[in-house]
Parts: structure tokens; sequence; C-alpha cells
């Protein structure tokens, strides 16, 4: 049987051939395809051998944890570019000459210093949206980094200040992580800021609150400063913020002009962790509340609702006034109507 399957195939091949047409097209036609479209694309370079690039994904390269100590060569097809979790210690003006199409640019945990650096390294990306340099040695921000930037990431450094120029012209920037830095002092560096809506500034040793904050921001941290006062008609000026966190600090009752928390629109207000001896009024929108380890001795109904009914209470729905001078006795009964929607009351 298997002799004559032969021969009827074998009697095909010419009078299939004699047409210019492979016979058997039809049985690896569609898996060529499939596995040709897995190639490597070498378009605009080679991948470094230290690196990958996949097929399935060419314009993304990995080279993150490979050990490396210095920057590969790009190809410039590359638009998603992952040097994380290496040893890199520096990026020379040349670095990124070939790298134009860069749209993400991943280079935390390394080595960098600002010395090491080009002045002109980031000046080529006019593309680049996302630049993540955290966990690094820079003791300043990098020059001429892109205007199209929309998420910049450079928390835990040893940057110490911040000027306007840093910043100038970042239109499109939303989101800035600044945290465990050293920064003393921001001017006016933020003013430029126009679409800034996340800014996480905790963890440094500003003494007062930045200058012109955005007013657009929809979260603003400012914890574990040394910030023991807040400027007159600090919240006004905002009209989409919805999440303050400003814990371990040096706030006090005077340092907080009158009625400051008492605004619509704010969801979550934590100023644990400072020296406060009265709960500051709030806004009967305010959904969560965070007092813990102050120094309040009595707790003020009037801070939550100032009028009490039907359809007059507060919308607080978490506060916590543990590690204060304060004990349960000390809430008055009636808040059980001003507070109707508050789970629990942690004293």
């Amino acid at each position: 049987m298997h002799v004559v399957v032969v021969f009827l195939l074998s009697a095909l091949l010419p009078l299939s051939c004699s047409h210019g047409r492979d016979p058997f097209a039809w049985l690896y036609g569609a898996q060529s395809q499939r596995f040709g479209s897995l190639q490597a694309d070498n378009t605009g370079g080679d991948c470094p051998d230290e690196c990958d690039c996949p097929p399935s994904f060419p314009v993304a390269m990995y080279c993150d944890g490979r050990g490396l100590t210095a920057m590969p060569t790009i190809p410039s097809r590359v638009k998603y570019l992952y040097l994380q979790n290496n040893a890199i210690t520096a990026v020379p003006d040349s670095a990124l000459v070939n790298a134009t199409n860069l749209v993400w640019l991943m280079m935390h945990y390394n080595q960098l210093t600002s010395d090491a650096i080009g002045k002109k390294a980031f000046q080529q990306l006019t593309g680049l949206e996302r630049l993540y340099l955290q966990h690094n040695n820079l003791t300043a921000f990098p020059s001429n980094l892109p205007r199209t930037l929309q998420d910049l990431r450079i928390d835990h450094n040893k940057i110490e200040k911040v000027t306007p120029a840093d910043l100038e012209g970042m239109d499109n920037l939303t989101i800035l992580y600044l945290h465990d830095n050293a920064v003393t002092d921001m001017g006016t560096s933020l003013t430029a800021l126009k679409s800034l809506t996340l800014l996480e500034i905790s963890g440094n040793k500003l003494t007062k609150v930045p200058e012109a904050l955005p007013e657009h921001l929809h979260q603003l941290y400012l914890e574990s400063n040394s910030i023991d006062s807040l400027p007159e008609g600090f919240m006004g000026r905002f009209t989409q913020l919805q999440y303050v966190r400003m814990a371990h600090n040096q706030l006090t009752d005077k340092g907080i002009p009158a009625n400051t928390f008492n605004v619509t629109g704010l969801v979550e207000l934590d100023l644990s962790f400072n020296k406060l001896e009265r709960i500051p009024p709030v806004s009967t929108t305010l959904q969560h509340l965070y007092l813990q380890a102050n120094q309040i001795k009595e707790f003020t109904l009037g801070s939550f609702c100032s009028v009490v009914d039907v359809t007059n209470f507060s919308k607080l729905r978490t506060l916590r006034l543990d590690g204060n001078e304060i004990s349960r006795q000390d809430i008055p009964t009636e808040s059980t109507l001003c507070l109707r929607l508050t789970s629990s009351i942690e004293v």
C-alpha cells in the first residue's frame, strides 16, 4: 500500500511542477508565514548579544538585570528600552544618538551619577514619554530632559535642589516622583507643570510647601518632611485635588490657617504623626481622615458637622485618632448622627 501512495505522489510532481507551483505548498504555507513573522527584526541595527529583542515585539529591547556597567548599542527601531537593575554608571552624549524613537526609557536601580550623564544625552529623544531614573546616585536633574515627558520618576537619589530650568517647558508632565531625596527648596520650579496631576515629594528636607503648585493636581504627597505651617488659602486654588498626605511633619494648630481643609472635593487627608492639639475643620465630603499620633486632647464634633439633621451629615468613612490624648469616653453620643457613615472611630 505504501508503494502505491508513493507512486501516486511522485506521479503528481511533474504535472504540478510543470505549472511552476509546489504541490505541497498548502501543507506548510501557513506555518512558514507564522514562523516567518517571528524572525529577528534587524531594522536599524542588530540586537546586542547581552540583550533580548523579541521577534514578536521588535520595538522593545530588554537588557534588565544583565550586570551591565555601560550603555549597550541601541537599534534605531527600539521604542521601549529596559535597562533597570544593572550597574550602569554613565550615559555619555553618544549613548542615545541612534535611539531617537524611544518612548520609554527605564534606567532605575543603576549606579548613575549626575557628573556622568552628558548634557546632551537626552536631548535627541523628542518622543520620550516615560523616564525612570529612581534608585541611582543623582545629585541634580539631568540637563535637557525631553519636553515630551509625561511620567518622570527620579526618586531615591541625592538631589538637593530643583530649579525652574530643570522642569522648564514640560507642559505634558502628569506624574513626578521626587520622593526620598534631600531637597530643601523647590522655589518656583513647579510653575511650568501645567498638566501635573500627581506630585510625590515625601521624604525630603522641605520646611515649607513648595510655591506655585500646579492647579490641576489630583494627588499631593508631602509626607516625612519638616513642614510646620501651611500658607493662607493653601487648598483653595485647587479644583481637582482629592488626596493630600502630610504625615510625619511638624504641623501645629497655629501653623494651619482656619478652614484650610474645609474644601469640597477632598477625599483623603492624612495629618498623622504631627503636633496637632485640635481636630481641624474638614469638609462634610471628606471620606478618610488620619490624625493618629498627634497631641489631640478634645473631640470637637463641630470639626465634622456645623449642622446635623437628616440631610446634613459627614460622608466620613474612616477616622483614626489613636495615639492621641483622648479616649472613647470623650466622643459625644450625638456623633452617631454626624458620623453615621463612619465604620469605626479608632482612638
